[in-house]
């Protein structure tokens, strides 16, 4: 009998962020992650399941088990699911549990369930879970994780296919102690896919903050090595996120039910069709018909095409998050995302508080260099990880003196800008000039050792001339930290420029630390400079 384990049917093969670009392998089928598996209702097709294979490529899709034994239970057994809905791929089967989410329950057993999708013999199954939804209330909310659990050890002794993987549930909502609780106890049972329940309202009321949190808790306590779905992430705008945090696999309904509303998907957001004179895309539904030719279609024909623009609207934006992974640009799409939408910065936001555990798991090697666009790209990995070491770097060379350049542009001292300023240094320093720490100020980094900046990423990043406050700032703070804690007296150097100026009068560990390139010196540490030792312009 085939026993299928997380190491066995899953391996990742590109990285970026917790992203990955995977490959997930089942008895019939291989499929690359990260995919959309749109969402098939046999009774109200819009798109039939052939057409998606043949005419979007589509490889793997999920329909609902239990609307499928309700209404065609007979002719399934019969047929299996893949040839009822003529689908060559990847098929998986809900359980029913949305139903329970929005109408507070289902007229069948966990059992009946189980059964029912073995017999149609899909590609991977879901155990009939509790989903916790927006439930605020701590009572109930554990009761479903509690219930999720005891069905998941009931259908490890219901199972008697061999031939099919089964998803473990993983429950709990915005309450995040008993969601870790859940991925805990789900990831220590034979499930080898993992998913995320009760996303969809919150999602629906533009809470991906908390969404955000959601997936970094069930992320911090499941392996690895298992891929994560999460339920019900369809729309565009925010699969980035979806990923980036390290989802696999996201179901969703959205390209249809949005096109029966005449909601226009984009990956910024949604247009009512009404409002479009034009149709922003090229997909090979909008490159044949107009807005006008679309509104004036019967309602039927209307939803379908809408819904096919929809779809392709969605797999593109899968594309191209795998490419950016592959680039190690994941992190710039989840910038340009997070513009679409308050909500969506608010999500940015919040995956730069969990910016530490990123990083332990986010590769350190990448094809290129990076883009520093303002405050929220400085929780980005690599920046992050190089602070780290730098601070390591610099506290194993602990020096008497310490000399920092800042300069405009930022980092680029001329030689001859140093060799004055050494010779300034000699003079009162004397021979302890060569055990001097040499930095320089290039913000988001922190003070650069000259024989660092080069080194990825400071000497790979792009990044604006005029940089934001909040940035420069929290530079100096860093920058201060570092200094003090490697050791003895700390000198200053600037080239003169206002930028530079600016942040000497900022930095209050720093204000009167200085040494003009020109010759006029002062300096800060343990005692200073006499006054009668300052000469030239000064600063």
């Amino acid at each position: 009998m085939y026993c299928p384990t997380e190491e066995t049917i899953f391996e990742v093969k590109y990285k970026d962020l917790l992203g990955r670009i995977g490959s997930l392998r089942t008895p019939r089928h291989t499929i690359e992650t990260p995919t959309l598996l749109p969402v098939i209702n046999p009774s109200k097709l819009v798109i039939s399941a052939s057409e998606l294979y043949e005419e979007f490529g589509i490889r793997a899709l999920i329909t609902n088990a239990y609307l499928v034994m309700k209404f065609i239970r007979q002719e399934a057994v019969r047929r299996g699911i893949h040839n009822l809905l003529q689908f060559d791929g990847l098929i998986v089967t809900d359980s029913g549990a949305y139903q329970i989410l929005k109408y507070g329950g289902i007229d069948a057993q966990q059992r009946e369930i189980i059964e029912f999708q073995e017999a149609i013999n899909p590609d991977i199954g879901i155990i009939l879970d509790v989903p916790t939804g927006s439930e605020l209330d701590t009572k109930k909310a554990r009761f479903t994780v509690e219930e999720t659990i005891r069905r998941a050890d009931e259908a490890v002794r219901l199972r008697r296919s061999g031939d099919m993987i089964w998803i473990g549930p993983i429950q709990g909502g915005t309450h995040l102690d008993l969601l870790r609780y859940s991925a805990r106890e789900m990831a220590k049972r034979p499930y080898p896919i993992l998913a995320l329940g009760s996303p969809t309202v919150i999602m629906e009321r533009y809470q991906y903050k908390a969404l955000i949190d959601m997936i970094i808790t069930t992320k911090m306590n499941i392996p690895p090595s298992r891929p994560l779905h999460l339920f019900g992430a369809g729309h565009p705008s925010m699969m980035a996120f979806a990923v980036a945090m390290g989802c696999d696999l996201f179901d969703s309904a959205a390209y249809a039910l949005f096109a029966y509303e005449d909601r226009y998907m984009t990956e910024d957001g949604t247009i009512k069709l009404q409002n479009l004179k034009y149709l922003p895309c090229n997909c090979p539904m909008c490159s044949k018909t107009s807005a006008g030719e679309l509104i004036g279609l019967e309602p039927r024909e209307r939803a379908r095409r809408l819904a096919q623009h929809n779809l392709w609207v969605s797999l593109l934006e899968v594309k191209r998050i795998k490419q950016s992974i592959l680039e190690g640009r994941l992190w710039e799409l989840l910038e340009r995302r997070s513009r679409a939408h308050p909500a969506l910065q608010e999500a940015l936001l919040a995956v730069g508080k969990h910016s530490e555990y990123i990083e332990r798991h986010s590769p350190s090697d990448k094809p290129r260099g990076i883009f520093y666009y303002g405050r929220c790209s400085a929780a980005r990995p690599e920046i992050v990880r190089f602070r780290k070491r730098l601070g390591k770097f610099l506290g194993s060379r602990l020096r008497p003196r310490s000399i920092m350049f800042i300069t405009y542009p930022w980092g680029q001292s001329s030689d001859r800008s140093i060799k004055k300023a050494k010779l300034a240094l000699r003079k009162s320093i004397g021979k302890d000039i060569e055990k001097v720490n040499v930095t320089t100020f290039i913000p988001p980094f922190g003070p650069i050792p000259m024989e660092l900046l080069e080194a990825y990423p400071v000497g790979k990043t792009t990044m604006p001339e005029d940089l934001d406050e909040g940035t420069i700032n929290d530079t100096i703070g860093f920058s201060t930290d570092l200094l003090s804690r490697s050791g003895g007296h700390v000198t200053v150097i600037t080239d003169g420029t206002a930028q530079a100026k600016d942040i000497l009068k900022r930095s209050q560990w720093l204000r009167k630390a200085a040494i003009h390139p020109s010759g006029g010196t002062a300096s800060r540490g343990n005692g200073g400079l006499a006054p009668k030792e300052r000469r030239g312009k000064g600063i």
